[in-house]
């Protein structure tokens, strides 16, 4: 894509494509590289510290820190991911659909969309939780739901923008179906828009389940996430008080990288109001 390939060329999306490819590493292979088993309770060394047997201490129940960390990280990211996924999926589509199917779906989407965009994360999250169960897909659901709203604004915004686009017309005049108009021409230019905004929700998702873990909804305990370490740290301060660092330092790191891609990946607006190739010429 354009956009990621001109945000490559800028030094801090470099770095953060890294530390993603890192965080993205550890997902994929966090168990195996977890030196304990990340459920182990060691009673002899409870709260230790630092040590080179264990790298980042131990727990209140004496279970390694370092493995945890590790072996959180798929279900920390995932659970973001799936939350994303299905926003953009609830979101995009209507987003599009609001401009090229007709007024009556517009009408109905849009106050759908600001009904939705009233409900704060959080509390809708607990009480769908306490709905439909305590687990991560239903926690997750909530969260993607609330996402939609996001992406069905900044995809309605790049597709209005193009409707009255003259290469757009051309297409619609010499016969191509509403289908194809929006596949073919409208789709390659909302994507990027689409993209940078993918980038920004997975911040926010990753920063909304860390705080429904911390609280100790969608991922119950002695399931491993970031957000549930981060909350068992903090019982412990006293005497283990550097204990929140690695999982809130991995929390903020991966959420900055995000954050500092999509604003490399943020294309100017003028650019999307060009024509494709085929028709300029």
């Amino acid at each position: 894509m354009r956009a990621l390939r001109l945000a490559v060329r800028q030094r801090a999306a470099r770095i953060a494509l890294a530390v993603l490819g890192v965080v993205v590493l550890l997902m994929i292979t966090g168990e195996w590289l977890a030196p304990y088993d990340p459920l182990h309770q060691d009673t002899t060394a409870i709260l230790a510290g630092p040590s080179a047997e264990h790298w980042l201490g131990t727990d209140y129940v004496g279970r390694d820190v370092l493995s945890r960390l590790l072996a959180g990280s798929r279900l920390s990211v995932i659970a973001a991911a799936e939350a994303v996924g299905l926003g953009l999926l609830l979101g995009v589509l209507p987003g599009l659909a609001s401009v090229y199917v007709g007024r009556v779906f517009e009408w109905l989407s849009l106050r759908v969309m600001d009904g939705l965009m009233a409900l704060p994360f959080i509390i809708f999250a607990i009480a769908v939780a306490a709905l439909l169960g305590n687990g991560l897909h239903q926690a997750m659901f909530a969260v993607g739901v609330l996402m939609a709203p996001s992406f069905y604004r900044v995809t309605r915004a790049a597709a209005i923008g193009l409707r009255q686009a003259q290469y757009v017309e051309a297409a619609t005049l010499f016969g191509a179906t509403r289908w194809r108009v929006v596949r073919t021409h409208v789709w390659q230019k909302v994507l990027p828009t689409v993209v940078v905004t993918t980038a920004t929700a997975m911040a926010g998702a990753l920063l909304v389940v860390s705080s429904l873990t911390f609280l100790g909804i969608g991922v119950q305990p002695p399931a491993p996430t970031w957000g549930g370490m981060l909350a068992s740290d903090l019982g412990y301060l006293t005497q283990r008080p550097f204990g929140p660092v690695a999982p809130a330092l991995l929390i903020i790191v991966t959420v900055a990288a995000l954050n500092a891609l999509a604003d490399a990946m943020t294309v100017d607006p003028a650019t999307t109001q060009e024509a494709p190739d085929a028709l300029r010429r």
